[in-house]
């Protein structure tokens, strides 16, 4: 070891070592050594006792995984005297560290996301990922998953699905476990106290906030009623980091119920036929994103029903307040619609004012059921449920 002979660690790097779990899951606020500590195990704990390992460290983007982990890493290294040119493959991103591989992914490289197994994986600011990414680093994952995050969701996969699994441990820090944090840095975090009371909950305290800006209330069900007449589907169109999304869409009275069909990355026009035909939907109306009219075009080609949603002017929010007359139902294992219905939340101004203007973020099953019901609902000869 370099120029510093001692490893300045704290709690979290404490319980890297103590564990003996699979999984293990650090939930912070701002500033608490989460990533900073991860790192120092993964170098001077488990690289230095291991060899011929994998480790996957990875984020939702490159460009943040570039500015952020990346780049603490050859820092540690450097501050270390540790970091060798000639271990360092920067056209791959990848570090050989005591004869062990270290490869830095995003989830933007499906080729990567889904391809050789690996040992260790650390994922960076995990609640950036969508429940199927992480059932693909899952499944190919041996060893040890470290997860961290700041809890800016106030519901998530996370909190649902991982840190209730009997071989996780989880952790919340802040920063006042940072021991090496400058008081000046502490005096600003703690003024959130008077300025911002969710965002001191989030990133001073390191729990989840709570906020009144939630658009929709809904209800979980097990299935939709077989007196629900069926309406229509909804599609919204992704690639590389926003998912392709497909909801069916029934009615019952003023009851509105949904079921999530498809919610999935890198799929082009065939893909999506395939798995439309994998569906045996039977060529049931689709109402799609109208932005897209080349893959509505080449999808009717191939002879499905579909067709540009209607949107008038404002139509985002004229959506909302259609779907807002109604009582919705989810159907329970439509995973991550609920997780968009729960976080789909009104903007805020610069004082904090929540303004009728939604955040364009967990929205992508939210828009393709605007789509399925606008499109239909919001005609004059539709009965009672017309926008007058």
């Amino acid at each position: 070891m370099g120029k510093q002979s001692t490893i300045d660690t704290s709690v979290v790097c404490k319980h890297l070592l103590n564990s003996n779990k699979k999984i293990i899951v650090e939930q912070g606020g701002t500033r608490s050594g989460k990533t900073y500590n991860i790192l120092i195990y993964i170098i001077f704990y488990y690289c230095a006792a291991n060899t011929k390992k994998t480790i996957t460290i990875c984020r939702k983007t490159f460009p943040s995984l570039r500015a952020s982990v990346l780049r603490d890493f050859i820092e540690i290294l450097r501050s270390y005297e540790m970091y060798y040119e000639e271990a360092h493959n920067k056209s791959s991103n990848e570090y050989i560290l005591y004869g062990n591989l270290i490869e830095f992914i995003s989830l933007d490289q499906p080729q990567k996301v889904r391809g050789r197994k690996r040992d260790l994986l650390f994922i960076n600011e995990a609640n950036e990922l969508f429940w199927e990414d992480w059932q693909q680093l899952l499944f190919r994952t041996k060893e040890k998953i470290i997860l961290d995050y700041n809890p800016s969701d106030e519901y998530h996969w996370i909190y649902d699905k991982v840190i209730t699994r009997d071989d996780c441990d989880f952790y919340k820090t802040t920063y006042l476990d940072n021991p090496f944090l400058d008081d000046a840095i502490k005096r600003e975090i703690e003024r959130l106290k008077e300025t911002d009371e969710q965002y001191w909950q989030i990133y001073g305290l390191g729990i989840k906030g709570v906020t009144k800006s939630t658009i929709f209330r809904y209800a979980e069900v097990n299935k939709v009623p077989d007196s629900a007449k069926f309406l229509s589907y909804g599609m919204d169109f992704g690639y590389t980091n926003d998912p392709t999304t497909l909801i069916g869409i029934w009615l019952d009275g003023i009851n509105l119920y949904a079921q999530e069909y498809l919610y999935r990355t890198m799929m082009n026009t065939a893909d999506i036929n395939n798995f439309l035909n994998s569906l045996n939907i039977d060529r049931e109306m689709i109402w799609a994103d109208s932005a897209e009219g080349r893959l509505i075009d080449e999808l009717r080609r191939m002879g499905w029903n579909i067709k540009p949603s209607i949107k008038g002017r404002d139509s985002v929010n004229a959506g909302i307040d259609l779907l807002k007359r109604y009582k919705i139902h989810i159907t329970s294992e439509s995973t991550n619609a609920i997780q968009e219905f729960r976080n789909y939340k009104w903007d805020e101004d610069r004082s904090g004012k929540i303004i009728n203007k939604p955040i364009d973020n967990h929205n992508h099953l939210v828009d393709a059921l605007r789509y399925g019901t606008y499109s239909i609902l919001s005609k004059p000869n539709f009965g009672k449920y017309a926008i007058n």
